[in-house]
């Protein structure tokens, strides 16, 4: 089962990025989450003009793999890489909590914006909305 998770910067730059069913090593899933995950950035830059919602619902799908994005204020792009069903309301509130958990980081007097995040508290508030919602 895949369910990748991506903070991306103004840049297309991974600024976080959680393999919710982390095995260990990167394997080939993650490596295709990863490339679909990229794929989908044109997408979701499409797509965020085109409604004022934050949560874009699924962007795009290639083969089992499917790409749900959320777009902030500040237009930074959240994308969840999954196979299966998810229910999209679980989706919409992981996005909501991630995107506090987000600002909050930001408000970090030592954190440089669009730079990765480092913080290991911030990976374990993430790896803890992950085990929340999906």
């Amino acid at each position: 089962m895949t369910c990748y998770f991506v903070i991306v910067g103004h840049n297309d730059n991974p600024l976080f990025e959680l393999d919710v069913k982390d095995t260990g090593k990167l394997d080939d899933k993650r490596q295709m989450a990863q490339f679909v995950a990229h794929a989908s950035l044109d997408l979701v830059d499409e797509a965020k003009w085109e409604t004022s919602n934050l949560f874009l619902k699924s962007v795009d799908r290639f083969n089992e793999l499917s790409v749900a994005g959320f777009v902030t204020a500040s237009h930074m792009r959240f994308l969840l890489v999954y196979d299966g069903p998810k229910a999209q309301e679980n989706m919409k509130n992981f996005f909501m909590d991630m995107y506090d958990a987000f600002v909050k980081a930001l408000l970090n007097p030592f954190y440089v914006p669009n730079t990765p995040i480092a913080s290991s508290n911030f990976r374990k508030k993430a790896q803890t909305i992950a085990k929340k919602y999906l």
